[in-house]
């Protein structure tokens, strides 16, 4: 009897049609540079929640895939994100302005596993690991009372870190703005284990975070319009189609649809799973990515068949 191993999502998507896409969503942001502000009227400074893709354009610059689930995961996935090891790092420890923070437990419970900030900032510093801030919990809780302490945060590093046995209580602690659209979710570490800090930090600045929502949709961050090239953003695609393959609810039978998309452009869809793999010639075009500020492609459209989902 022959065995035969799972398709590979290159057996799945079409690779002719992700290179397309991240090269038509490339030269969509040269065309289109993210260069003003969203300026709320007088009287809504109060209101006005904050806008996470206000935190400069570098933001702008990010590639993310899009997953769409057949279902809604359940509650409890959604607590922990998952890391997907990249072949090509969308950030660099060697790289002198990327600034990292870690939340440690401080609560007072009895473990021998318990870490002081002391601790921390000593281990931090002798073993040279690549953190410039650490922060406790209870001085988290006090600083992110505010909307503008959630901001200061928001902007003041580019990743976080936490201790694992934290990280469900961090939605409630940080707001919606480090959650919402899975930009600056804290990875979860093993700080138990001591003697592995340095190796966790390292390896999740080289991986991609899954995060589940609330829904059905999901974006992972998988290369950089400046800085990277096409080839090195297709090669991205393909690693976190393969790990999201193999941590989503029933594998690739859970998996709807799969889109690559700029925060500010339309979708552009690489793979349906009611259709299979979508070749070269359906993808959407460059100049499909005109139209809807918010940048989402209309899934109706993905159930009317390729003609309706996508111009020729």
């Amino acid at each position: 009897m022959v065995s035969t191993s799972p398709p590979s999502p290159e057996d799945r998507i079409s690779q002719a049609t992700v290179t397309k896409a991240v090269k038509a969503l490339i030269k969509w942001r040269k065309l289109h540079p993210r260069t003003t502000q969203h300026k709320p009227a007088a009287g809504e400074e109060e209101k006005q929640e904050f806008r996470e893709d206000e935190d400069g354009n570098e933001e702008e610059d990010f590639i993310y895939l899009l997953l769409t689930l057949k279902k809604i995961p359940p509650k409890d996935s959604s607590k922990i994100p998952h890391t997907i090891s990249l072949p090509n790092p969308l950030h660099s420890l060697a790289d002198d302005n990327l600034s990292l923070c870690l939340i440690i437990d401080d609560r007072p419970i009895k473990s021998p596993y318990r870490i002081t900030a002391e601790f921390a900032q000593k281990k931090v510093k002798s073993e040279d690991i690549p953190i410039d801030k650490v922060f406790k919990l209870s001085k988290l809780k006090s600083d992110c009372k505010s909307l503008e302490g959630r901001q200061k945060l928001y902007r003041s590093y580019d990743m976080f870190f936490a201790d694992k046995r934290v990280v469900s209580l961090l939605p409630a602690v940080l707001g919606k703005q480090f959650y919402e659209k899975k930009r600056k979710i804290p990875v979860p570490l093993d700080l138990r284990s001591r003697d592995k800090w340095k190796e966790q930090i390292e390896r999740a600045v080289n991986s991609a975070l899954l995060c589940f929502g609330s829904g059905s949709c999901s974006v992972v961050k998988v290369g950089k319009c400046g800085g990277m090239g096409s080839d090195e953003i297709v090669e991205n695609v393909f690693a976190a189609v393969k790990g999201i393959s193999e941590v989503v609810p029933k594998k690739w039978d859970g998996i709807r649809a799969l889109h690559l998309k700029l925060s500010d452009s339309l979708a552009l869809p690489v793979y349906d799973g009611n259709l299979g793999s979508l070749n070269a010639e359906d993808r959407v075009e460059e100049g499909d990515l005109e139209g809807k500020k918010n940048g989402i492609l209309e899934l109706k459209k993905m159930r009317q068949g390729r003609e309706g989902a996508l111009k020729r």
